[in-house]
Order: C-alpha cells, then structure tokens, then sequence
C-alpha cells in the first residue's frame, strides 16, 4: 500500500456531497490515427470529450481524468529528433511533463467553452516508481518514430538507447514501463478535487520518477500505464468508481472466435482466472482488466469497462463490464 494513501473506510464525499468517479481515457481520444494531429484537430476531439464530462458534472459526479499521450509524446519525440542537430534530445520524462500540459490545456479550454461556470483544474503529477522494477531490466515499450537500422545503431551506441525492429517498420526506442507505487503530489490532486468539478491529473500515467536512499527525487526514462495510474489515484481518492473508456461498448471473452461472447459483469475471482488464461492480451485489453482488478480488489467497490459515448448507462450499471468484489 503506498505510504501517502488517504485513510478513507468509506467513499470520499466533495462538494456537497458529490461522488467522485475517476475516468481512463487513451490519448487516441484527442489524436486518433485518421487525424491530422493539428492543435485545432485535437481541439475539436476534445471538445467531444468535454461534453460528455460536462454531462457527468450535471448528473452531480466530480470528475477526474486521467489521460493516455501515446500519440501526443511520439509528436514530441519526433520534434526532439529533427531538431536534434541544433537542440539536445527531450528525455521521455519531460516529454510527458510536456503533454500533461498541452492536453489539459485542450481539455480545459473546451471544458470551459462547454459552460462556462465548470471549475477546471490540470495537475503535473509526479507519480513514483521503484528503481528497482524488473521492467527496467527488460524494456518491452515501444516508443516515438521508427528509425533506419543505420540510424538506429547510431543512436544506440551516442545515446544508450535499446532499440527493438517492429513488425517490419524500422527501430523504435523501448522503454521499461514500471508499476507506479506512490503519486508525490497527491495532495495537491485531493486539495484541487475538493474545489474542482473537474480534476485532469496522472496524464500519460503520470512523469515516472524514482526515489534514492536519500529521498531525493529523479526523473527516468519509462512510461507508467495510464490504468494502472487511474486505479491507483482512484484508490488513495477514495473514488466511488472506476472507469476505463475504451472504443469497445464491453469486454468479450473468447474475442474474435466463433464463440466469442459479451460480458456484463466479472467477479474479481474470474477477471483474475480470465486474465491467468490470456484471454486479456497484454497490448490491448490486459491493462484495462488488471487495473479494474486493482481497484474493485483494494476497495471492495466496482471497476467498469466501456464506451466513452456510454458513461452514464455505465455509472448507472446498464452498459459496459463490471468488475465486482466477490
């Protein structure tokens, strides 16, 4: 259990008595592949997001967004690279402090234009991982632009980078991608929480930052998973509920068979088996689970899985996945 979690036995209640419900949204909401990755193109994709977190407002929820930047920090780390001749390299840390920036900076001018009464607030969180997570022993994580084989040699050898081939599109950088542990700034979150109606925090999993023997603080190269951090805020917030939006209106099992069937509801016990069993694949709906499993499992409260256009039928229990206590 992480050294600053809040002692909440029961749900946390801001603001009159609002319900706080945490929300896991990929960075694919503001940029997806068929965009132009324009500031007013991921503008206009956050406006979307607005209306359905205006929605929730209205409903009486609070509301904490926590972001995935996959697309956003390769723009970065493709802008690091051509400027590379004239600018040091960007390291991933402040890559991700940089996105954390610019996308609570869509989302609250859209909040804002959505209704202009919204208390809006984006938090840069420093979210802790320990040095010694075997993920730093095996970078699977693959990051940024691809790169020729020259290329990529090259900046193995100047750089220390490890580089991978992927599926026959050139090198990529891979980075380990560490459990997060502890948030650092957790107080400022809950302080804004208790003023905010909605709270954008833990952007990108938040910046990964180790801890030395003597308590200071450093940046590192990894990327934290944005669910995993959402499960993790959700839990020391003591957050009513949950949700991981997906592009999927609910978790299938057996996906892409012939015998492949929704579900509407898992116990903790079977979202565990299931995920023992691989029906959950690392690179796409594995994370989802085992974050939802995190959270129903420390809280005894449940974890959803759905669509983002169907947020309120979630909350209300009526679409998506459940993950429930035993």
């Amino acid at each position: 259990m992480p050294s600053s979690l809040l002692h909440n036995s029961a749900i946390r209640q801001y603001g009159s008595g609002r319900p706080l419900v945490v929300l896991a949204m990929g960075g694919n909401a503001l940029m997806r592949p068929e965009d132009d990755g324009t500031a007013a193109q991921q503008y206009k994709r956050a406006t979307e997001v607005a209306k359905v977190l205006h929605g929730l407002c209205r409903r009486g929820y609070r509301v904490m967004l926590v972001h995935g930047n996959g697309p956003q920090v390769g723009q970065e780390l493709i802008r690091s690279e051509e400027a590379s001749t004239k600018v040091p390299l960007a390291t991933l840390d402040a890559c991700v402090a940089s996105t954390q920036g610019t996308m609570g900076f869509q989302l609250e001018l859209a909040l804002y234009n959505q209704s202009h009464t919204l208390r809006v607030a984006t938090i840069l969180t420093l979210v802790e991982v320990h040095a010694q997570d075997p993920g730093f022993g095996r970078p699977t994580k693959p990051i940024g632009p691809f790169f020729s084989e020259h290329r990529a040699r090259e900046l193995q050898r100047r750089n220390k980078w490890q580089m991978i081939e992927d599926a026959g599109r050139g090198y990529r950088k891979v980075v380990a991608s560490p459990r997060p542990v502890d948030v650092v700034n957790l107080g400022a979150i809950d302080a804004a929480i208790s003023r905010m109606d909605v709270v954008i925090a833990g952007g990108g999993g938040g910046v990964p930052v180790v801890r030395d023997a003597n308590g200071r603080l450093s940046g590192v190269e990894a990327v934290i998973d944005k669910d995993l951090t959402s499960a993790l805020l959700a839990q020391l917030l003591g957050a009513q509920m949950m949700v991981v939006l997906t592009a999927v209106d609910h978790v299938s099992l057996d996906f892409g068979t012939p015998t492949e069937r929704k579900v509407a509801e898992m116990s903790l016990t079977e979202a565990r088996k299931h995920l023992a069993d691989g029906q959950f694949p690392p690179g796409s709906m594995g994370p989802k689970i085992a974050a939802a499993v995190e959270f129903a499992g420390a809280t005894g409260r449940p974890a959803a899985i759905g669509a983002v256009q169907h947020i309120a039928k979630i909350l209300a229990g009526t679409s998506g996945t459940r993950v429930v206590p035993d």
